[in-house]
Parts: structure tokens; C-alpha cells; sequence
């Protein structure tokens, strides 16, 4: 049996075994945090969670905005051939420094990369140390950037503004609880935003009440709107962290901030502050290797059955479409579940325990 991996990226691989198709699944998993590094959140829930994650992150490293930013991209946001991992274009082939915005050009999509504050600076008045966080301030196309302005992130069908290939969009909101102009990013990218956004609220948590944003309600907790908290879960859930998360945060940790992002070494935290798991105490766990020696599974055979093997007894599975429907829950009550899934696609799976939930993406055929 084999165990899913988000080292290797958001990519799925296959395998046959007597004619069937195995899709490999990926997990929530912990990158590495030092060990003890959490300690103190263990055991806690909601607003005191929190406040204990923010009382480990909140003292780091400040860096300055130039040359400190373009400085820590070569390292923090360079793709395996060495260009500027851009998350708001798809066509950017960026060379760092020669295509570094300079205060000219960038009237076309792909010509230059600035500092994009994900978490706009409007938000905090540009005040340091939010304005040059690298959790939250990425190298971004400097047009698809100054299109997004200061807009809230949600979901819309674009037509303000669309990027090359419909990669980012601009427009009226379609998520429901806001009808004001967003701008959406694209799907591969929504789970490390909302990572960013959780880990913004939190490391700030004794200023964020000061902050104005149509996505912010003015207080330390939940910090979030209604509206846009349900997004941002969304996003985490339905987009895993992926090897570019993992590496961006060792390197941010190890060589400049001396911080963490707690949500991407355990994306399950946003569950127990805001989401499905509130009522229940993190307990420090859930990586690939306990997953492992927990002996869960979840794979799709004959191309359209969804199995479940060795969940603990009482779990529940919670079957998405990728515009995040509810399409099949059931409650899983012996050590091998299959369910058939009728239309072909991609898909979310949830598999809920007492302790830990587990986000799989699936394909159909």
C-alpha cells in the first residue's frame, strides 16, 4: 500500500496492481519545524490556540524593504530553472534583477515583477514589520499587481480583468456574503494565499483589530468576516500545501525571518481555530509518517470508485466538486469504504478522525 506525499508536489502519479488504477493521494503533512516548536499550542483550541501560535511566531526577523525583499527572492521564490516564481501570471519568465521593477515599464503582462503585498499594505497603513513579511509579500507580475490593487481576494468570473489564460481575474464577487470587486488567484495558488492570510492575522494578532479590510471584522477573533473566513478555509482545504510551501517556509525560517508559518507546517490549525475542528484541542500531530503508521488510505479503482481502507472506526468522508459542493458524506463505519462517483472530474476528499483531517484531491474518470 502506498501513502501519499505533498513533497512531491501537487501532482498526482499513478500505479497499476492486477489491472487496477491507483491514484497516489496526498496528505496534510508537517514540514520541519523545529522540534518543541509548537509545543505550547498543543492542547488548545479556538482564540487560545491563536494567541499561542501568535505568541510563538510574533518575534522575528524584520527585514528592510530595499534591498531586503529582492534580496530574499533568489532564495525564497526561485523556480527549479532559476526564474522568478510569479503566482499571478501564467506566461512571466522572469530573470531576478534584470526584470525587477525599477519604476518604468510593466504595462504588459510579462515584462517586469515587483513586491506584492498578498495581505494589501492599505489594510495596516503600510506600517512596519507587516510591509516586508515574507509570508505575505510575494514577487508578482507588476501589471496583473497593479490590477489586483488593493482589492480583497475572493471568487469571480472576471470580467473587470483577466490575466493571460484566465489565470487571475478581477470582477464582482460570486462567493456568497460579498458582492463587492475581488480579485481571484488562481486555483494553484489559493491554498498558499489563505496560509498567508491565516499566518497575517495571527502574527499580528495584537494589531489586527486596528486594520480595515472588507475581509476583517475589527477584532483579534476570529479576525476575519464571516464571508471571508468561509473562503479562506475553502482555499485550504481544497488546494493542500504543496513542496513550494514547504521549502519557501524552511528558507524563510533558517536564513531570514527566524519565524514559521504555522499553517503550512500544520494546515490542520485553521481547522481547530475557525473551521470543523474548533471544538477539538490540537494535539501536535498529523504528519506523513503517522498518517503512515495510522494505515489509511484513500484511492480511486476502476476509475470511478472512491475507497476509504483503515480509517479509525467513526470517520466521516466528505466528497467535493472543485467549486467546493458537498457531494457525498457518509460516516465510515468498517475498514473498507466504497462509494461511486457518477461524473468525471477532480475532486476533494475529506477523511475526518477524532483527531486529524486529511485532505486528498482525487480524479475520476
Amino acid at each position: 500500500m502506498l501513502y501519499g506525499n505533498r513533497m512531491f508536489m501537487k501532482k498526482l502519479s499513478y500505479f497499476s496492481v492486477s489491472f487496477l488504477v491507483f491514484w497516489v493521494v496526498s496528505f496534510y503533512l508537517i514540514a520541519q519545524a523545529p522540534a518543541n516548536y509548537y509545543q505550547s499550542a498543543i492542547g488548545k483550541k479556538e482564540r487560545e490556540l491563536k494567541t499561542a501560535l501568535y505568541n510563538i511566531v510574533k518575534d522575528h526577523t524584520v527585514l528592510s524593504y530595499t534591498p531586503g525583499l529582492w534580496n530574499a527572492y533568489k532564495d525564497t521564490d526561485a523556480k527549479s530553472d532559476g526564474t522568478v516564481w510569479d503566482m499571478y501570471s501564467s506566461i512571466s519568465r522572469f530573470t531576478f534583477g534584470v526584470d525587477q521593477d525599477s519604476g518604468s515599464g510593466g504595462t504588459t503582462e510579462g515584462d517586469k515583477y515587483n513586491r506584492e503585498h498578498s495581505f494589501p499594505q492599505e489594510w495596516f497603513n503600510g506600517k512596519s514589520p507587516m510591509k516586508t513579511d515574507l509570508y505575505h509579500v510575494y514577487p508578482t507580475d507588476k501589471l496583473v499587481n497593479n490590477k489586483r490593487g488593493s482589492y480583497p481576494f475572493g471568487e469571480t468570473n472576471g470580467e473587470s480583468y483577466k490575466s493571460a489564460g484566465n489565470f487571475s481575474k478581477l470582477g464582482r464577487c460570486t462567493y456568497p456574503g460579498y458582492s463587492g470587486t475581488v480579485f481571484e488567484p488562481n486555483d494553484e495558488y489559493k491554498g498558499d494565499f489563505a496560509r498567508s492570510y491565516f499566518y497575517m492575522v495571527t502574527c499580528y494578532e495584537d494589531k489586527v483589530s486596528g486594520w480595515n479590510s472588507e475581509m476583517l471584522n475589527n477584532t483579534s477573533y476570529p479576525a476575519f468576516t464571516t464571508w471571508a473566513m468561509n473562503l479562506l478555509l475553502e482555499w485550504n482545504r481544497k488546494d493542500p500545501v504543496s513542496k513550494k510551501e514547504t521549502d519557501r517556509n524552511n528558507m524563510v525560517y533558517s536564513e531570514y525571518q527566524h519565524n514559521r508559518n504555522p499553517f503550512i507546517d500544520y494546515p490542520q490549525l485553521a481547522e481547530h481555530i475557525w473551521g470543523n475542528l474548533k471544538d477539538m484541542p490540537f494535539d501536535g500531530t498529523t504528519s506523513v509518517e503517522e498518517w503512515a503508521l495510522d494505515n489509511i488510505s484513500v484511492f480511486v479503482t476502476s476509475g470511478n470508485i472512491l475507497t476509504v481502507v483503515d480509517a479509525p472506526a467513526n470517520s466521516i468522508l466528505k466528497l467535493y466538486n472543485m467549486s467546493g459542493e458537498l457531494i457525498v458524506e457518509h460516516q465510515i463505519l468498517s475498514d473498507r469504504y466504497e462509494t461511486e462517483v457518477g461524473t468525471e472530474g477532480v475532486y476533494i476528499a475529506h477523511v475526518i478522525t477524532s483527531s486529524r483531517v486529511c485532505a486528498v484531491k482525487v480524479f475520476i474518470r
